[in-house]
């Protein structure tokens, strides 16, 4: 009650809205005359004059009631449409980067138009997200004539195609729409599209091998429509990109039937503090000759390096009965803590595969995530973000504390002259539906059109069943074809029609009147049953009363609605009995309906609390993939190529030095024997001190110039492409691993709250672990692939037949990824282990990994 008060009193009301925003609307208006006096040409004009205003130092918000001014102008003029003074108001809501509430039917497509143009002056792109395809395609087509008057491109991202609206009759202002490329699409001045879309190329973006194949540009600017339905109702389900390893079942066996004749010391060394395995030059002899390849560290064969560091992981290093047992044909984990078995978690990376191809058991095929983000962090990244939406003030807390994004109810430009009745209760379900279907009947008789909200498709077509019996026609909505909901929306307010839907069927389309509807009371609202979320049951029956229409609504319940069951339903179907009530007699309370609100309000709190869970944890991630993503870019960039190889190697440098140099226990040969095999360096570190390794480092460091200068040397012009690939291919490899591992980790700290530990923390902590340790591996692989790696001149058949293959591999590649690129997939019920790793270097200002918000140096950067 007390949390009620204060929104209360700290939201504003559309009045004082009006009263606030009235001397800036007064000064849009002051601008029309002088604008209505311009022929086309020069009205058409004001763009170039805007830019060259922003050129000499003015702000958006200098130009904004100009600006304002002429997109009304060129609106009459062109669609006959004349933005009222809320919808300006409105307007400059979204300029603002705050969420408009505006009611149904207050135009919020056209209302667009005027921050969307403001905004895409500056040349840096505005977006328009919308929840379909077709609300994205049909507000372009629409608004398209107004932008493409004043001078701005439009595109539209679609999941099939993207499209272009350019000029069909420039005389009589009609368009059509050409087919483009996705980043043309995204280089236009105005781009529209949906959340899905839009969040799915950020990813792809970043999965790509060329910085010239990149589709998006910064994110600039964005309105999203349907704000609630998109930022709070899909924000549960975070967008991922997935698919199955290249890893083939075969190639583990292979492998392991030539790793598993390795004899130690002779062909493998074992580091035990490292719970790893290397092989010696013998070693790789054995293993080339046994897979017959001639040479196992040459650039084609990376993937079967791989295959055999885990096959002779598996055999060298995890003991059965120890790390492992083998139970009804499955490989099943030790916790290496408690001795207990762990069935359903794996190990990740393709080593529980080659563990199953030792034991000789059935290699199980593994999918992985490849990219993965929220809507919350993905909205977050754009510099301002607005959204409007009819139903938005129910989550102005979530709105505010997730997104910082305020929530500010606009005036409607008529008075809302619907009737909102108090609900109805029936004892049972079939009570009810009795007495919706007689109700439907009546107003069908009289002509008043009806529209049904219910919560379910499986309740739809129970109702449908229902009217079908009695003989009264009627639509069904299921929202299954975007395009046909429209059609059947768009129609349901003329007399006499009934429309059947989901509550959110029909979101973005006004429902018009048809002649004499007003005079039968309007478009009647009936809804079968309460939604958990006030604002869903709001946005049923906001398609009522648009415009100052009449209209009317009214919710029928039952106590066996899934609701009422959760809250109390016993007592309230007690007291209906305890009154005596007979078969199809019904309650009609405010009361009730304040009591049913008050639970909407605990489920709407619970359900925000698991969103803010979900966003806690992907922070976490999200801190670490801006790390990934910017290491990437920059190695795509190809500007510092050297330098990021030169920094991997001192890193791993050091971190070696640091493991087997220690006070206690120097292991001078073993070191001496791995920088040989990483670096191809030849060292003496007997007179190194555990204490001042600093010398150590850098006659190392100045050993590993002297070679990476002989590499470059033998690749000559090739080396930059050839370092980019090995950079890259690694990155991407390892950070899909690492996602895999965060899935698992994710699952496996749940049942930390059982030992008293806080879940979020503990992720934070293994996850901040596990990044240290992917850092580390890829500093690592990358060192040694480029010092090893072998590449064969190629004579130019050769070379051009070569490409040819590559190139059908690739378009094979690609259809594949437009299969899988809208794929969701749930997060997995695998579990992983913890690891102890030292850091890599990072940027000491860069944002720590472990998702606390801190710069490093102020956070792990200080332990380390």
């Amino acid at each position: 009650m007390f949390k009620d008060l204060i929104e209360k009193l700290f939201t504003p009301s559309p009045d004082k809205i009006f009263k606030k925003l009235q001397p800036l609307i007064n000064n849009i208006n002051s601008h029309e005359e002088s604008l209505k006096s311009l022929d086309n040409d020069t009205l058409f004009n004001q763009t170039v004059i805007f830019r060259k205003r922003l050129s000499e130092g003015e702000s958006l918000n200098d130009i904004l009631p100009e600006a304002f001014a002429t997109v009304r102008e060129v609106s009459n003029r062109i669609l006959k449409m004349r933005h009222f003074d809320v919808q300006l108001m409105g307007g400059y809501v979204l300029h603002s980067g705050k969420i408009s509430e505006m009611k149904t039917g207050e135009g919020k497509t056209l209302v667009a138009t005027l921050p969307m143009y403001l905004n895409a002056i500056e040349g840096k792109g505005a977006h328009l997200v919308t929840v379909n395809d077709y609300l994205a395609r049909r507000d372009a087509s629409w608004m398209a004539p107004v932008y493409l008057a004043l001078g701005l491109s439009v595109g539209i991202i679609q999941s099939d195609a993207s499209k272009q609206a350019v000029w069909d009759d420039k005389e009589n202002f009609t368009i059509k729409l050409i087919d483009i490329s996705r980043k043309q699409a995204y280089a236009c001045d105005i781009t529209y599209g949906t959340n899905n879309e839009f969040g799915f190329d950020y990813l792809r973006d970043n999965m790509k091998y060329d910085l010239s194949e990149y589709v998006q540009r910064e994110l600039h600017y964005a309105i999203v429509d349907e704000v609630d339905s998109i930022l709070i109702d899909e924000a549960r389900t975070p967008l991922i990109i997935s698919g199955p390893t290249n890893n083939t079942t075969d190639s583990y066996y292979a492998v392991n039937n030539v790793v598993r004749l390795l004899q130690p010391e002779t062909h493998y060394t074992i580091d035990e503090k490292r719970k790893s395995a290397d092989l010696t030059d013998e070693g790789i002899n054995f293993v080339e000759a046994g897979l017959k390849i001639g040479n196992l560290y040459d650039i084609q064969n990376v993937d079967t390096l791989h295959f055999v560091n885990n096959a002779l992981k598996a055999h060298a290093v995890f003991k059965l009965d120890v790390d492992y047992v083998v139970q009804n044909g499955e490989v099943v984990i030790v916790d290496e803590f408690t001795g207990r078995l762990m069935p359903g978690r794996r190990y990740s990376d393709g080593l529980h595969q080659a563990l199953e191809a030792k034991e000789e058991v059935q290699v199980q095929n593994e999918n992985q995530t490849y990219a993965s983000i929220t809507f919350q962090n993905y909205f977050r990244m754009y510099e301002k973000l607005s959204g409007m939406t009819g139903t938005a003030l129910t989550e102005a807390n979530e709105f505010k504390s997730i997104y910082g994004l305020e929530v500010v109810p606009v005036p409607t430009h008529r008075k809302v002259n619907r009737i909102d009745r108090p609900d109805v209760i029936y004892r049972t379900a079939q009570e009810k539906y009795e007495a919706i279907v007689k109700i439907i009947g009546e107003l069908h008789k009289k002509g008043q059109p009806v529209l049904v909200g219910t919560i379910s498709i499986e309740k739809s077509e129970l109702l449908s069943h229902m009217l079908q019996k009695a003989k009264i026609k009627h639509e069904v909505l299921n929202a299954k074809n975007h395009e046909r909901e429209a059609e059947i929306v768009a129609h349901a307010g003329k007399i006499g029609a009934v429309t059947i839907a989901t509550n959110m069927a029909g979101r973005g389309t006004d429902i018009k009147l048809g002649e004499g509807v007003q005079e039968l009371g309007g478009l009647f609202i009936l809804g079968t049953e309460r939604h958990e979320s006030r604002r869903i049951d709001n946005q049923l029956r906001g398609r009522s009363g648009r415009q100052g229409d009449n209209g009317e609504s009214r919710f029928y319940l039952s106590t066996e609605d899934d609701l009422l069951r959760k809250f109390g339903a016993e007592k309230l179907s007690k007291i209906m009995s305890t009154l005596g009530l007979q078969y199809g007699e019904e309650i009609e309370s405010s009361l009730i309906s304040k009591t049913i609100e008050s639970a909407q309000k605990k489920v709407e709190a619970f359900h925000f609390e698991m969103r803010k869970h979900l966003l806690e944890y992907d922070n976490v991630a999200n801190a670490q993939r801006k790390v990934v993503y910017s290491l990437r870019s920059q190695i795509l960039q190809g500007s510092d190529i050297d330098d990021i190889i030169k920094e991997y190697a001192n890193d791993v440098i050091s971190a070696l030095l640091e493991d087997f140099i220690t006070p206690q226990n120097p292991n001078y040969e073993e070191a001496e024997k791995i920088f040989e095999r990483i670096f191809g360096i030849k060292t003496d570190l007997s007179q190194a001190d555990a204490k001042h390794l600093d010398i150590a480092k850098k006659e190392l460091a100045g050993q590993f110039e002297a070679k990476f200068q002989e590499r470059k040397q033998e690749f000559k012009d090739h080396f930059e492409d050839f370092s980019k690939y090995i950079l890259i291919n690694t990155l991407d490899n390892r950070w899909k691993q690492h996602l895999l591992h965060m899935d698992h980790l994710r699952d496996s700290v749940g049942l930390r709250g059982y030992g008293q530990k806080d879940p979020l923390i503990e992720y934070k902590r293994e996850a901040y672990t596990l990044f240290i340790e992917m850092m580390d591996k890829i500093n690592r692989e990358t060192v040694e692939l480029i010092m090893k790696v072998q590449i064969q001149m190629q004579t130019p058949e050769e070379a051009a037949a070569e490409n040819a293959r590559r190139l059908k591999q690739l378009q094979a590649e690609n259809k594949k990824q437009l299969k899988e690129k809208r794929s969701l997939e749930k997060e997995t019920n695998k579990k992983t282990a913890t690891v102890k790793r030292n850091a890599p270097k990072i940027g000491r200002n860069d944002p720590c990994p472990c998702g606390s918000g801190k710069k490093y140096k102020n956070c792990h950067g200080v332990q380390g």
